[in-house]
């Protein structure tokens, strides 16, 4: 048995052979404290050795034994990995057992090259991280597990992007068709619309639609750009690998795992958000286990802190211009939409967003369609059907009156001679 605790080891180092038990320990520190016996006469009543007195006065905490273990077939090479480690902190332990010659488990290599790798590699702590009202929040694209019914018997996991204010922890969140940046930043105006403001800053991870990485470097891209410059908005974008940089929102995303997925059902996307607009509120209502409050108690001081809305809204929407072909359907996404057919020929404006696709010519509205959340669907306007059946009518009537005008008729062996055919 080895004495392992604070002034203990003082008795050991004096040549000590026996071992104070804690009741001994207990009697000394009383016949000293409430008795008043001095060490000499502690020594005489108790027959423990002078050193071992003192070394129990001293300390505060019992004495602890612990069995010397058997020791490990690391501790060999321990100086080489040590050695190895200064030289390169980040070296895998399996680099290290190939570098040592290593032929036993890997597993107790691994352990032990764990243990001693933070003695030679600066720790990366997280630190906690106060907002003042209005100065941020974090948004991120959640993916609930449930199958939505998008129509035409089809089912989809779609994206909700979800938002919470640093100071108040109010959240907001909209599922969206894609992950395309015109419905991101679609459903994230739709967000900043329930929060009522825009914070100062946002912070976003390196979603693909809203930045793209060259050399190391963060870039937005450009629909973001001018998304968050209309609003006058800072964008601070998360290092690779670091989710704990946007903490507060994974864990409202978690919060939505546990509290509002669990027992629903969903009969569509438009489901979806009304059960999620009417849960949020709630949400918002409830103790937060950090700030000690109700979010919603501190959302008033939060809003007023934030920027206001612009005049100008952004308008995230898809907008692309295309010559309409006798075939008077557009795509957008994976789907068709049908346009009257008088723009055929012409340059039609198409413009996409969350809830519906409208194509204009020339300022007129040629197609109005809601926003089909299926995919490699044809929808079809019954009018531009009409029209197109119209238009071919009075087609075929003309070519029906041309064809009754005198033709001459050549005898097809004219053209053989001519060719040097026959």
């Amino acid at each position: 048995m080895v004495l392992t605790t604070g002034a203990w080891l003082d008795a050991v180092e004096l040549g000590r052979k026996e071992l104070l038990t804690v009741e001994d320990w207990a009697e000394i520190r009383r016949l000293h404290r409430a008795e008043g016996l001095s060490i000499n006469e502690i020594v005489r009543h108790t027959g423990v050795a002078r050193n071992t007195v003192r070394a129990a006065l001293r300390s505060d905490a019992p004495p602890e034994y612990r069995r010397r273990g058997p020791g490990s077939i690391v501790d060999p090479v321990e100086p080489e990995i040590r050695r190895l480690l200064m030289g390169t902190p980040r070296m895998p332990a399996t680099v290290i057992a190939e570098r040592i010659g290593w032929t036993h488990s890997l597993t107790v290599l691994k352990d032990r090259v764990r243990d001693l790798r933070p003695l030679f590699l600066p720790p990366d702590p997280c630190g906690r991280t106060e907002y003042r009202p209005g100065e941020l929040a974090q948004w991120d694209l959640w993916f609930p597990a449930v199958d939505v019914p998008v129509g035409q018997a089809q089912r989809a996991r779609l994206p909700v992007i979800t938002g919470v204010s640093g100071y108040s922890r109010a959240g907001v969140a909209r599922m969206i068709p894609s992950r395309q940046v015109h419905d991101i930043l679609g459903g994230h105006l739709a967000c900043l619309l329930e929060l009522g403001a825009v914070p100062r800053n946002g912070v976003y991870d390196n979603e693909a639609a809203l930045v793209h990485r060259s050399g190391g470097k963060a870039n937005l891209t450009e629909p973001f750009q001018r998304f968050r410059g209309t609003l006058g908005m800072g964008v601070i974008v998360c290092d690779p690998g670091d989710p704990e940089a946007k903490g507060l929102v994974e864990r409202f995303n978690g919060y939505l795992e546990t509290s509002f997925l669990p027992g629903r059902r969903f009969s569509s996307p438009q489901d979806f958000n009304a059960q999620l607009a009417e849960w949020l509120p709630r949400a918002n209502r409830r103790m937060h286990a950090t700030l000690r409050c109700r979010p919603i108690d501190r959302l008033a001081e939060d809003r007023a802190a934030m920027m206001a809305l612009p005049p100008v809204l952004p308008d995230p929407a898809l907008r692309m211009t295309t010559r309409l072909g006798r075939d008077h359907w557009v795509r957008v996404g994976t789907c068709d939409y049908s346009v009257h057919p008088k723009a055929i020929g012409r340059q039609v404006e198409v413009r996409g967003d969350l809830e519906e696709v409208t194509i204009s010519c020339g300022g007129e509205l040629v197609g109005r369609h809601l926003r089909s959340w299926a995919r490699h669907r044809v929808l079809t306007d019954p009018d531009h059907d009409t029209a197109r059946k119209a238009l071919r009518a009075a087609r075929a009537a003309v070519t029906a009156d041309v064809e009754d005008d005198a033709v001459e008729v050549r005898d097809l062996s004219v053209y053989d001679h001519a060719t040097g055919v026959a």
